[in-house]
This record gives C-alpha cells, sequence and structure tokens, in this order.
C-alpha cells in the first residue's frame, strides 16, 4: 500500500481470521505488510456472510488513519488443502457429473457449524438440499445463516439432494440456468 490514502490499492492475500460475530476479520497480504481490516459490511456488499480462515481473497485496500482497510471484496478462493480426498458422500460419482452439475440460486433453510451440516432450497423446488460443512469450507465459506441468499450446486447423492458447492448469491445469479 501507499502512503496516499486517496489511492486505493487491489491486493491479493489470504484471510487470517473472520468471526461474523464479531462482524470483521483480518487479512494477510501475500506482499506482507500490516494486517488489513475485513468488515462484514465489506464482505455481504460481495454477497457473503462470512469465509473461511486461510482462503484467498482479492480486495481493494484503503490506506485510512487507522491502518488499511478493505473497501471491496472482488474474489475468494477455497483456502488450500492438504486432503485432497473427496467426501466420502461423492466417492462413488463421477467427477464430471459433478463439477457438470449447474449452479442455482437458493435460500439456507437452517444451518448448524456445530453440528457440521445444514440444509438450503433452490429457488423454485420444494426438496432440501443437504449442505455439509466440508463442502462449505472448500467453497471458501465459513459458516451460513438462515435465510441467506446462495448459489448451490447439487447432485443426488447418498443422502438425497446435495449441494458439492456453495458460493455468493451474485455468482448464482451469473451462471445460473436463466442467465
Amino acid at each position: 500500500m501507499t502512503d496516499d490514502a486517496d489511492e486505493n490499492r487491489r491486493v491479493y492475500g489470504q484471510v487470517k481470521w473472520f468471526d461474523p460475530g464479531k462482524g470483521f476479520g483480518f487479512v494477510v497480504a501475500q506482499e506482507g505488510g500490516p494486517d488489513i481490516l475485513l468488515h462484514a459490511n465489506v464482505l455481504r456488499n460481495f454477497g457473503q456472510s462470512s469465509v473461511a480462515d486461510g482462503a484467498g481473497i482479492e480486495i481493494v485496500g484503503q490506506e485510512t488513519s487507522r491502518g488499511i482497510q478493505a473497501i471491496d471484496v472482488l474474489g475468494i478462493d477455497p483456502p488450500d488443502s492438504d486432503d485432497t480426498a473427496v467426501l466420502s458422500d461423492f466417492e462413488e460419482i463421477d467427477p464430471e457429473v459433478i463439477r457438470a452439475a449447474p449452479l442455482e440460486p437458493a435460500r439456507v433453510k437452517w444451518f448448524d457449524k456445530a453440528k457440521g451440516f445444514g440444509f438450503g432450497n433452490v429457488f423454485g423446488r420444494g426438496e432440501d438440499v443437504f449442505i455439509h460443512i466440508e463442502v462449505l469450507r472448500r467453497s471458501g465459506l465459513a459458516d451460513l445463516q438462515p435465510g441467506e441468499a446462495v448459489g448451490l450446486r447439487t447432485i443426488e447423492g447418498k443422502r438425497g439432494r446435495m449441494a458439492t458447492e456453495v458460493c455468493a448469491w451474485e455468482m448464482a445469479l451469473r451462471e445460473g440456468p436463466e442467465a
């Protein structure tokens, strides 16, 4: 970042931590330097209520009297994982089928982080969609709130309709079936 307070700059980094309850977290820039404040409102403007610790994130940062703050989120990448194994729920499903599933706008019915799962509903369908916490984490999210608008990539799995990816609502609208 520069000393000029009027100059905003794109920064790629990694989420150090984010607490939706506190309403903020911090990003560590790939280039080094001080932690960058990420406020919940900036994340909500991107269409998400949470982000997983360790997720890659591209932001626009601005120098303020209190340090560097994110003023816009441009993109989020899921955290790197040493575990390349497929969730057991998806072991017997062709990976091409999973990748080819359409991304559809949906709402979160409920999600319990402590239990490690929850359910959502795709717009226009009555069936529940099972959402596993590992799918959420691999999608770059840490938690979901009831009624939250999201995009779900779903398949028919061992537990019925299951999410294979969860993303921001705006992405689902861009990639959805009507787009």
